[in-house]
């Protein structure tokens, strides 16, 4: 593919299609119709009868099958059954945030159909350039201007704004090419997005067996060589000293961030065992650091807790460039005699604890910890170091592993949106 400009084309294009026409003006309408789903009482349901497709069916812009589905009698049904290559479109909610979600259905479960809050788009043979291009700006741009509700109000798309949108379609044999490409980076995605679920469950696993049971002090699977209880203590037995900067900001100081310098690690960028250093980013020069970090700095492995929005992720230090610690986000420096870094790490997030944990918080949407409620949180720990660092040996190459899946498939979805940018009027 190569790039040109020019009006009514889109910045790129495939090759053999750089001096084909301009792409046309038409109405949503025009390639497509539009159909709101049924309503049914709940004396409708039937667990052998027709599969109603909700909220819980569209995943990452992706359709799924829910553990959470509902089945009606068929007399209910007064729309006709789904089909593959229709796209699901959520019509109503609760939250503006979920107006709007689509995806296209390549694998429908026979004899389906759609609830009321949502919408079915039914198109000519070109549905994946459709479906693509309800991921472009012009659909993004349209959501954003024509969903009503907001600030706790329900949002509502409605079917006539949808249907009479003016959109910019090429001839079909463009569509096609330009649908089977996107089809492919799908497919691709979800691969990706495969895989990383997995291991997430692996991951959960073996956080649950390789860590006692409430109310037990042995866990159901270990290491070899390695037998006895564990040990109960109170979490800041473990704990040296807490690194807490939470509330201090730059302007607090007196001073800003700058355009580089020292990498700031907050809540938003301290993901569940690995660092997102593409959320969030703030960076601190010389002085602001020095300012702020008061010759607190951190280093490789050392266990970083967020403490609200969200509360309870956990990650470590990936190397030992300095780093600002910032909002709801505090470091460990632990009691080398009692714990080592990489099992503090697992410990953090093991059932139990983050249980524990959210009983502790407080907070109404936003729930978090303070250092008043850690000092309640109690943990039971091999008593042996040998068996914690094989624990947090375990764990690590696994987040790392993890984490390698999600730099991929983030690498995917921002190639995607690239295309999605340029490939489209």
């Amino acid at each position: 593919m190569s790039k040109i400009k020019k009006r009514l084309v889109p910045v790129r294009r495939f090759k053999e299609f750089e001096n084909a026409d301009a792409w046309e003006q038409r109405k949503f309408r025009d390639i497509s119709k539009t159909k709101r789903g049924f309503t049914y009482k709940p004396s409708n349901i039937d667990n052998t009868g027709i599969r109603v497709l909700r909220s819980s069916n569209i995943k990452k812009d992706t359709f799924v099958i829910s553990d959470d589905d509902v089945f009606v009698k068929e007399s209910a049904v007064n729309i006709p059954f789904v089909e593959n290559g229709d796209i699901l479109i959520t019509a109503a909610n609760g939250s503006t945030n979920l107006v709007g979600k689509h995806a296209i259905i390549r694998d429908i479960p026979k004899n389906s159909a759609v609830h009321g809050g949502f919408m079915l788009i039914t198109t000519s043979k070109e549905y994946e350039f459709l479906n693509a291009l309800m991921s472009s700006n012009w659909y993004k741009k349209f959501i954003k201007k024509y969903v009503a509700g907001g600030n706790g109000a329900i949002g509502n798309l409605r079917k006539n704004d949808l249907d009479n949108q003016k959109i910019y379609v090429p001839k079909k044999d463009e569509q096609e090419k330009i649908g089977d490409f996107f089809k492919q980076f799908d497919s691709l995605i979800a691969l990706h997005q495969r895989k990383l679920d997995k291991l997430k469950r692996v991951k959960s696993a073996y956080l649950t067996e390789m860590f006692p049971a409430e109310g037990e002090r042995e866990p159901k699977r270990r290491f070899p060589g390695f037998t006895g209880a564990w040990e109960q203590r109170k979490f800041f037995d473990n704990i040296e000293k807490v690194i807490d900067f939470r509330g201090r900001t730059p302007k607090k100081l007196g001073m800003e961030w700058s355009a580089e310098g020292y990498t700031a690690l907050s809540a938003l960028n301290v993901k569940d065992g690995y660092i997102d250093f593409t959320a969030d980013v703030h960076y601190a020069n010389q002085d602001l650091y020095d300012k702020w970090m008061v010759g607190n700095d951190l280093y490789k492995g050392q266990v970083l807790f967020t403490t609200e929005a969200p509360m309870g992720n956990v990650a470590q230090v990936p190397d030992n460039r300095k780093y600002v610690l910032s909002q709801r986000t505090i470091a460990f420096n632990v009691d080398k005699t009692k714990v080592t870094n990489d099992f503090l790490a697992v410990l953090l997030r093991s059932q139990n604890v983050q249980h524990t944990l959210k009983s502790l918080a407080s907070g109404g949407t936003a729930q978090g910890v303070s250092q008043k409620s850690l000092s309640q949180l109690k943990v039971i720990v091999p008593i042996k170091p040998k068996e914690q660092q094989k624990i947090g040996d375990f764990f690590k190459q696994l987040d790392s592993l993890i984490a390698l899946h999600q730099r991929k498939l983030d690498k995917l979805k921002k190639m995607k949106a690239a295309y999605l940018n340029e490939m489209f009027v």
